[in-house]
């Protein structure tokens, strides 16, 4: 398939699954359900692009493989967190804030996230389409930083997870493991882990453009929806969160200051 009909229908797939989605929470009144979809739905491009692309077989078999296992893991995670739980407090917020036109609202949110999906797609596109395979070094280097990322990640959402189920945390910051040294480490290794496609794109007549969805995850994580919202809704609810403001990273992983 050419570039832009792969592209168009690609969107289209997203669009209708974030679409299901929205209708599904029309019923549940839990929008929770769009973060493992959308997880979901960013891998399946991947493999998307990687079936239809031009690209050597064996590049679009590695695209495949990283972007398909990526998304796996990261929707399955999220499904596990949300599904049976009440609406994460982002989207309950959210419905909060706009009233009556909650539904119409969280229905053009979910599509920007479709738009978004295909900005981040840019990553897959311009390695399923070059002409040529990248060197021996290029697939090692973007195989370590796709390993060191998506392992960086799960490791922090576990850690997490493990203090969450601890009846004695219910209310405390979690510090421990990764979390002692960023306040928010899945979201830093989730940005790392949109650089393991650069490599694989280097030498390719448009690689440049993969440097774009590292650059769109951390302006989504770190001034849209992720860590603003995040941190907005921790200050109200969990006491000592100002004081893990104050000595911890935000993002990087870095020793904390002194209390």
């Amino acid at each position: 398939m050419s570039l832009i009909p792969s592209i168009l229908s690609g969107y289209l797939c997203v669009a209708v699954s974030l679409a299901l989605v929205w209708l599904r929470q029309l019923k549940t009144r839990n929008a929770g359900m769009v973060d493992p979809v959308w997880s979901w739905s960013l891998g399946f491009l991947g493999v998307w692009f990687a079936v239809f692309g031009s690209a050597p077989p064996s590049v679009r078999l590695v695209l495949a493989v990283l972007s398909g296992l990526w998304g796996l893991r990261l929707g399955t995670h999220l499904f596990v967190r949300n599904h049976g739980h009440p609406e994460d407090g982002r989207y309950a917020r959210l419905r909060e804030e706009w009233g009556g036109k909650a539904n119409v609202y969280m229905f053009a949110f979910f599509q920007v996230q479709a738009l978004f999906s295909i900005a981040l797609a840019l990553a897959f596109i311009v390695v399923a389409y070059r002409s040529t395979a990248p060197s021996t070094g290029a697939l090692v280097l973007a195989a370590l930083v796709w390993l060191f990322a998506v392992s960086g990640e799960a490791l922090a959402d576990w850690q997490l997870e493990q203090f969450k189920r601890n009846p004695a945390n219910k209310g405390r910051v979690c510090r421990d493991g990764l979390w002692f040294y960023s306040r928010h480490p899945n979201y830093f290794f989730e940005c790392l882990h949109w650089m393991a496609y650069v490599p694989l794109a280097f030498g390719g007549a448009w690689w440049a453009l993969s440097l774009i969805p590292p650059a769109v995850m951390a302006f989504l994580l770190l001034k849209m929806s992720g860590i603003p919202v995040t941190e907005a809704q921790s200050a109200r609810s969990r006491p000592g969160y100002a004081e893990y403001i104050r000595t911890t990273s935000a993002f990087v992983p870095w020793p904390p200051k002194k209390s």
